[in-house]
């Protein structure tokens, strides 16, 4: 599927397909474009892998505080916007905010397959080449150029979600996220059966040394 992508705005989804239940959002961002202009540059990537976040009941999550906080404020709406955060000290991780404003949701999108601007993404990513290159949410976030600058940003200018033909049942895998102290047993995460570019940690309580997961509480 690597290769090029033109984009259509008119394609471009609107606030209004991620102002849905978190889990439903993930699961129908399977092989939606993501892309970004950063740097003025156009690459984007078909979205083969995401994790759901919910709100305070979801132990895995940003929300699962004492009410919203300034670092999950943006978790709690308005929809179809982008929350960027730092774990590990360098690694970005791209969400894109559901639910509808009040409630707090998002999705982790953790793996795409490129399909535009590549060599602009080796570049980026230190000359990594193949599914190296975007296997894992902070690989993408660097090979897209997405950095905290972009934390609130609404989806369709920067950062856009192209629509693009479903991805039939049969081809979808479900399991509990990956990297977390908590709430990884859920059956938060998506992703393609079929697809190279998805990530190869491992569903399960995280521990040292574990690859970058998802909205761990306390690393970002």
């Amino acid at each position: 599927m690597t290769g090029s992508f033109e984009p259509d705005p008119a394609r471009i989804l609107s606030a209004a397909f991620f102002a849905r239940p978190t889990a439903t959002v993930a699961r129908e961002l399977l092989g939606k474009v993501l892309a970004s202009r950063a740097g003025g540059v156009f690459t984007a990537g078909v979205i083969v892998e995401t994790e759901a976040y919910l709100g305070s009941d979801d132990p895995g999550s940003h929300a699962a505080t004492r009410g919203v906080t300034a670092r999950n404020r943006v978790m709690y709406g308005p929809p179809g916007c982008a929350y960027v955060y730092l774990t590990y000290g360098n690694h970005h991780m791209l969400n894109l905010v559901t639910e509808g404003q009040g409630v707090a949701g998002a999705v982790l999108v953790r793996a795409i397959e490129p399909v535009s601007g590549l060599e602009v993404m080796e570049a980026r990513r230190a000359g990594r080449a193949d599914s190296e290159l975007t296997n894992g949410p902070g690989k993408l976030a660097s090979a897209l150029g997405i950095d905290l600058g972009h934390t609130g940003v609404t989806l369709g200018g920067e950062i856009a979600v192209y629509d693009a033909a479903g991805v039939d049942d049969d081809r979808v895998g479900a399991s509990g996220r990956i990297g977390l102290s908590a709430g990884h047993d859920l059956p938060l995460r998506f992703y393609l059966t079929d697809n190279r570019y998805v990530s190869r940690g491992r569903t399960g309580p995280r521990s040292p040394g574990r690859a970058v997961g998802g909205q761990m509480r306390g690393t970002a």
